[in-house]
């Protein structure tokens, strides 16, 4: 049996504890997550290892490397995301992505303590400008990298955050300007669902859009509707939980969830149109003819839409079906209207929440009540509950305008 070494008080040493002959100080030697050599001193026994309890927490931090500048924009946002215990699964997943795609294998391996301010504006404006990222995309990368940042700066690590005031900049510097989200008009709301309506291939995704445009529900919480969430004796529709699609943990292949809405606001009772309620009495239709699915998410069932494999329907081949319609119609659309000399109705390009959008703006047409728009569109700020509300209303004060021009009053 080895025998422990002792100090020169007959204390038995730990491993990699040492007492100097030369000058009695006591020393502990370790290897480094680098693999280097490192080496701590101490007057006395105790004051040494309390020093080696905090290497170990260090180590088990990752802070040996963070505190000594030595830590990457990666280390850090990996740190400044295990400090998010909170976070849904759905938006952890969208952040790591995010992260993942446009930061993690370039900038992000930089040291956090040589980045500067001009390093930042440059890395944005190389998104911008070579990758061709929107200024939207550039925003959800600002908000993930400046509080990574700022967690250096409060740990001490760096003294200012060098990214603050980059958007500012980055707007000066840039042509583009943010994406807004516009409703379709009443002409393109219905040359869509009339295209549908009566198209051989599509014909059967009616009943699904006229849910979505017919209720302002986002696209994961119309899909994620249930019979159980619809009362049709009193015509409402229970909105209480979404679908969700995207990875769990280190896996690469996304499945469907079931999620709360995105905000508390987001759970909430609607109005069933008549249009709503007739879409509803299709697929029930349909479905007693053909047969329900038996699908089950995170212990749910009975779900409402559903595809021809019968499984649920996922939120990105909504998506693309509404690529593949706007290309079809608008290829159709311009041919008839050149026979018919006249100006064609062109669809734009847009995706499932601008249908959200439309709903919205519909509602804010017809209804002057704001906390009722905000209540049924489940917004969690009244700020954008008004904002679709200013533009709704500019829209129809110009047609005012239009009609008050033809008047005659003298």
């Amino acid at each position: 049996m080895a025998t422990a070494r002792k100090d020169e008080r007959g204390r038995a040493l730990r491993k990699g504890e040492v007492q100097r002959a030369s000058d009695k100080r006591y020393m502990y030697t370790y290897t480094d997550p680098l693999g280097r050599r490192k080496f701590i001193y101490a007057q006395d026994l105790t004051t040494l290892r309390e020093k080696e309890k905090q290497l170990m927490k260090d180590q088990l931090d990752g802070l040996d490397i963070y505190v000594a500048g030595k830590a990457t924009l990666n280390d850090t946002f990996d740190r400044y995301m295990s400090t998010k215990c909170k976070l849904r699964a759905t938006t952890r997943s969208n952040y790591l992505y995010m992260y993942d795609r446009f930061v993690r294998s370039t900038f992000g391996k930089r040291k956090i303590a040589e980045i500067k301010y001009s390093d930042v504006l440059q890395f944005y404006l190389h998104l911008l400008n070579v990758d061709d990222l929107s200024l939207g995309t550039l925003d959800s990368v600002h908000t993930l990298l400046h509080p990574t940042f700022q967690l250096a700066v409060r740990d001490e690590i760096i003294r200012k955050n060098p990214s603050d005031g980059v958007m500012k900049e980055v707007g000066k510097e840039t042509d583009k300007a943010r994406g807004v989200r516009h409703a379709l008009t009443i002409a393109q709301q219905r040359a869509f669902m009339d295209y549908i309506a009566n198209h051989p291939v599509y014909y059967h995704w009616w009943p699904l859009f006229a849910v979505m445009l017919g209720t302002g529900g986002r696209v994961g919480e119309v899909l994620g509707l249930t019979w159980d969430d619809l009362d049709f004796d009193h015509r409402i529709i229970s909105i209480n939980h979404s679908l969700v699609y995207y990875p769990v943990g280190n896996s690469r292949t996304s499945t469907l969830h079931i999620s709360k809405p995105k905000t508390e606001a987001g759970i909430r009772t609607v109005p069933m149109l008549d249009v709503v309620f007739d879409a509803f009495q299709m697929v029930q239709e349909e479905q007693d003819e053909n047969g329900a699915t038996d699908v089950e998410i995170d212990d749910m069932k009975g779900f409402i839409f559903i595809n021809r494999f019968g499984s649920v329907q996922n939120p990105q081949s909504v998506n693309r079906t509404i690529k593949r319609i706007i290309t079809s119609y608008n290829a159709e659309e311009v041919v008839q209207a050149k026979k018919e000399r006249r100006e064609p109705i062109i669809l734009p390009d847009f995706s499932c929440h601008h249908l959200r959008h439309t709903f919205c703006t519909r509602l804010c047409e017809n209804e002057t009540n704001l906390k009722v728009i905000q209540e049924i569109m489940g917004h969690r700020n009244i700020e954008t509950t008004m904002d679709i509300y200013a533009e709704a209303t500019d829209q129809k004060k110009q047609e005012s305008f239009n009609n008050l021009s033809k008047l005659d009053i003298f």
